[in-house]
């Protein structure tokens, strides 16, 4: 891949490119970028989209569903006609349509302990959008074996959540303890749609931030916003001792 930008690109990316900080070099870094993104839902619908349109060489979506009726509210990746076919390929098609330059890889099934590694070992960064807490730790335990830096976003309701883990960071552990033994399970609630989208927006800002290297992004910080007051507040943290991420962090290749 060459390291100038086509005319196509540089009219594409404009408003890009003429960002303070950014320039042509940001831009190149997102297109030589590799991002997996694990779930196509409220969060990873808006992920997906924006990191497609800001010119992400390569987008992995990894989820093993399907379209259903009452994603539609707030998975605007999907469209009603997409209803009982294969979100990868739903989501697929439509980052297509958005822009034809990005290289997309799907993974239609849910990631588990046996498949995981294998596939967070080909990107530079991963999108934690998925809905279950097993999957949270699934991605959060990769990506701290893999010394692989990560983007996590959670909303429920009115409430949701940002950070963002790169080695040497806390990571979801640090953060929310080990559920293993909590007895905390998963339960089904009620999501505001744009809510869910306002999250994976930022989501992919952190993302496009950690690519270029433009500002300063969520580490050691969890954004906590509550939709009702408009609320956004930041909770410092530090990496815990006793986290297998302190131990595990750089011994993987």
């Amino acid at each position: 891949m060459t390291n100038i930008l086509s005319d196509e690109e540089s009219q594409r990316y404009a408003r890009n490119i003429i960002l303070p900080d950014f320039g042509v070099e940001g831009q190149l870094r997102l297109r030589n970028a590799r991002v997996l993104i694990v779930g196509t839902g409220g969060l990873g619908s808006p992920i997906a989209l924006y990191l497609a349109a800001a010119g992400v060489g390569t987008i992995g979506i990894a989820d093993g569903d399907v379209v259903d009726r009452s994603n539609l509210q707030r998975q605007i990746i999907h469209n009603t006609s997409d209803i009982n076919r294969r979100k990868v390929l739903s989501a697929k098609e439509k980052i297509e349509r958005i822009n034809p330059n990005v290289n997309i890889v799907t993974y239609d099934f849910f990631l588990s302990p046996e498949n995981v590694d294998a596939i967070v070992k080909e990107y530079d960064i991963v999108a934690s959008a998925t809905d279950t807490l097993e999957a949270k730790y699934l991605v959060n335990d990769s990506c701290v074996r893999l010394s692989k830096p990560f983007c996590h976003g959670g909303v429920s309701e009115f409430e949701g959540q940002i950070f963002t883990f790169v080695p040497g960071t806390a990571c979801y552990r640090c953060i929310f303890g080990n559920h293993e033994n909590s007895g905390i399970k998963s339960v089904k609630k009620g999501i505001l749609g744009s809510f869910a989208g306002m999250v994976g927006t930022i989501q992919a800002t952190e993302i496009i931030k950690y690519i270029t290297g433009i500002g300063k992004l969520l580490t050691d910080t969890l954004l906590l916003i509550d939709i009702r007051s408009m609320s956004f507040n930041k909770i410092r943290f530090s990496s815990n001792n006793a986290c297998r991420c302190v131990s595990s962090q750089g011994t993987d290749t």
